[in-house]
């Protein structure tokens, strides 16, 4: 009896870790300062992009608000609290590879790695974006 209590636990605890992994990559994440925003599904990749519905359903997308531009995530591979990201600019003219961790609930980091910087419309001109950024999940 005890030990199926046991085994009982331990299913309830992986199901709970599971529900919570497969939805830690599925949010929307603002970052106020630059007004930026980040809208994921890296598990379903099901995200379509507003005004750009060709693409079909994508990982993912990073946006400017009160802007049509984006950077579209054309990959992403969950490890854990990470996930490694391939993105492009919706001009296709540039890529950049980056990375983006969970810290805990509410907080994820995004950091730029190989390729391109990120840059996104302000003004009237291009404003390159921290090579470290931090999103709240909204």
């Amino acid at each position: 009896m005890r030990f199926l209590l046991i085994s009982l636990l331990a299913v309830l605890g992986n199901m709970a870790y599971a529900q919570t992994d497969s939805t830690a990559f599925h949010a929307y994440l603002s970052n106020k300062e630059y007004k930026v925003y980040l809208r994921i599904d890296f598990h379903h990749q099901s995200i379509e992009i507003p005004g750009q519905e060709l693409l079909g359903p994508l990982p993912g997308y990073l946006g400017k608000e009160h802007n049509s531009f984006c950077w579209p995530i054309i990959s992403a591979e969950v490890k854990g609290d990470k996930a490694f990201l391939e993105m492009v600019n919706d001009y296709g003219s540039e890529d950049l590879e980056a990375t983006l961790t969970r810290r805990n609930d509410s907080i994820y980091v995004l950091k730029q790695g190989k390729g391109s910087t990120l840059k996104v419309p302000n003004n009237g001109k291009w404003q390159k974006l921290p090579a470290t950024l931090f999103f709240k999940r909204e």
